[in-house]
């Protein structure tokens, strides 16, 4: 089969951990450990988060320079590159040496008319306490919104239109290559209107979205979006909550989910279900190997009828 599985931010950073790269290397070595038995056995795309990596260089180069901008195309394109260069090594270290991979550095076509331009609402960086996120507000004029019990810049992000880099990704497959890209969603990028000239944006781009988007153009049999939980759950945190087996695409509302988390997770494999036929899994990473069976996490499919839960 051709898989795409798009990693969630805690592959790579755990929530409330140091940010390191010893830490960061851990994490994707973990990861690896399930990733390595399919890309042995089918054609293997891999995408991911960069919600930490990128709010943290972000802040490195804002304390290097007060007047420089360091935009966040510029900063989403050294994040892919830092994190497939560990997702490279560390995969590389477990698949027998002939095996190729490779790192994409991925551009992400988006619409400048997008509303999401006007309302950010993608989480990037550390976490913050009330205090110190006022006081960062005022002196750069950044965006917080509340992520729990603490709070967390927010950015622009516009829908995906199109993976620029398609073709060298479908060569790199036909090689038989693991093809890592669209990290951190892909490079933000766009045409002013009445231009032909390629510009980046000041956004980032939701990684599900741009995976549902990569997964319908290389026409990939499943897309698997990895997080750290075993299911979509309905009523989460309640004593009602019940996990979602199967669901069609028409019978899950993403509105019923958190817009800066699981929402996005089922808009995408909602959207990739519908537009391909194919089926989209939510689930954790440690399953993989159940869901390539046919079974673990919440699978999204036009042949589902209605929803199951449990």
């Amino acid at each position: 089969m051709r898989i795409v599985v798009a990693l969630g931010g805690n592959a790579l950073q755990r929530r409330g951990e140091p940010m390191t790269v010893e830490g960061q290397r851990h994490n994707v070595a973990v990861a690896c450990k399930s990733l390595a038995p399919v890309a042995e056995e089918h054609e293997l795309v891999v995408s991911h988060g960069n919600g930490p990596q990128v709010g943290m260089l972000a802040l490195q180069a804002a304390a290097y320079d007060e007047v420089s901008a360091y935009p966040f195309d510029v900063l989403g394109a050294q994040t892919e590159g830092m994190i497939g260069y560990l997702i490279e090594q560390e995969l590389g270290n477990l698949l027998p040496a002939e095996k190729p991979l490779a790192t994409i550095l991925t551009m992400t076509q988006v619409d400048p008319g997008d509303p999401a331009f006007a309302s950010p609402t993608k989480f990037v960086g550390p976490v913050y306490p009330a205090d110190a996120a006022e006081e960062l507000a005022a002196r750069r004029g950044w965006v917080f919104r509340q992520d729990g019990d603490r709070w967390r810049r927010v950015v622009p992000s516009p829908l995906p239109q199109r993976i620029v880099e398609i073709r060298p990704v479908e060569w790199l497959l036909a090689q038989g290559c693991v093809v890592i890209c669209a990290g951190g969603g892909g490079i933000p990028t766009m045409y002013p209107s009445g231009t032909r000239t390629l510009v980046g944006v000041e956004a980032v781009i939701d990684k599900d979205r741009a995976s549902a988007v990569l997964a319908r153009d290389l026409s990939a049999d499943l897309l698997v979006i990895a997080t750290d939980v075993d299911a979509v759950y309905l009523d989460w945190g309640t004593d009602r909550q019940r996990a979602v087996v199967t669901a069609h695409p028409d019978a899950l509302d993403p509105g019923l989910f958190p817009a800066g988390s699981m929402g996005p997770k089922v808009e995408a494999a909602a959207q990739f279900a519908r537009v391909s036929g194919r089926s989209a899994v939510i689930g954790s990473l440690d399953q993989l190997s159940s869901i390539l069976a046919g079974i673990g996490g919440t699978r999204i499919s036009v042949q589902a009828e209605g929803m199951e839960t449990r």
